[in-house]
């Protein structure tokens, strides 16, 4: 468990939290924390404030599914908030000296991804590096990079990309709302593997290099990234709408596959189809099928 993590979200979830939003009438004004206080929060899960200050604190570890369940529903946090609440109360530490196993894109995801030559695709890492994206993935969302940079060893991350590309940048339309979207399923993440010391280094590289990033790792939001909308202003097709879905990979858990869809007899499906028409065939496959 990292203690600081999992205090830092508590307080900053007790913090948010408004009082009469759980039954709490503040008997006067001029409390001195905005929020719960403490004592508030534990008689709402259930165990004594002197059990949860250790918590907060991290000076108690392996709290049971009971004390976390109650301190998720008197927080009310919704069902990423939860996981990760768990995650940061049971992410096993690394043993010194190991590392992560690498991240190889199973064959049975890449021919999936040669099976939608229509449709936008890419394979990302538990960092949100590429693992492999299909020809028009490519040409939507960084075809200004090298169609075979996947199978480099500094693989494309779009969180870099996001936060560090200027060419990317511009072609989020709605760039503050998808960055968030981003960096709360980045720190849900980091919650999930406390030891990963690419993981450390991309959020110091980040933090560094990008105030908008920093500002929004600071604020501890946490956001599951499953489906939504997209707008994007493409140098070639102009602006395009899409909708993004991602899919879990029963034996790779940690990757996932982002198709992104138009609604049929749009301008955007009109503009995904241009693209297609637009892109190199050399490109006309995944990444190759051996990686590092």
């Amino acid at each position: 468990m990292s203690a600081t993590e999992l205090g830092e979200f508590l307080c900053a979830r007790r913090a948010r939290t408004v009082p009469e939003s759980v039954g709490i009438t503040a008997r006067y004004t001029g409390r001195r924390v905005p929020g719960l206080r403490r004592e508030e929060l534990a008689r709402l899960a259930g165990v004594s404030v002197a059990y949860y200050t250790r918590l907060e604190q991290g000076h108690s570890q392996n709290a049971s599914d009971s004390v976390l369940d109650g301190l998720a529903r008197a927080l009310r946090l919704d069902d990423a908030e939860r996981t990760h609440l768990y995650d940061l109360a049971r992410a096993p530490r690394r043993r010194a000296g190991t590392e992560p196993a690498p991240e190889t894109p199973h064959p049975r995801t890449l021919a999936l991804l040669d099976s939608l030559p229509g449709l936008p695709a890419v394979l990302l890492g538990r960092r949100n590096d590429v693992l492999a994206w299909n020809r028009l993935g490519h040409a939507l969302l960084a075809g200004h990079l090298d169609f075979d940079a996947p199978r480099t060893a500094r693989r494309p991350s779009l969180s870099r990309t996001l936060f560090l590309d200027p060419r990317s940048r511009e072609t989020e339309a709605d760039w503050d709302a998808y960055a968030a979207v981003h960096v709360g399923h980045l720190r849900m993440v980091a919650g999930r593997y406390p030891d990963d010391p690419e993981l450390a280094a991309l959020i110091r590289e980040l933090t560094r290099g990008s105030e908008e990033f920093a500002a929004l790792w600071a604020a501890g939001r946490v956001r599951d990234c499953t489906f939504g909308e997209r707008r994007l202003r493409h140098p070639l097709v102009g602006e395009i709408t899409l909708t993004y879905q991602v899919w879990l990979q029963p034996d790779s858990p940690d990757c996932r596959l982002e198709v992104l869809t138009a609604e049929p007899g749009t301008a955007s499906a009109d503009a995904l189809a241009a693209l297609a028409t637009l892109t190199p065939d050399r490109a006309d496959r995944p990444t190759a099928r051996r990686h590092r």
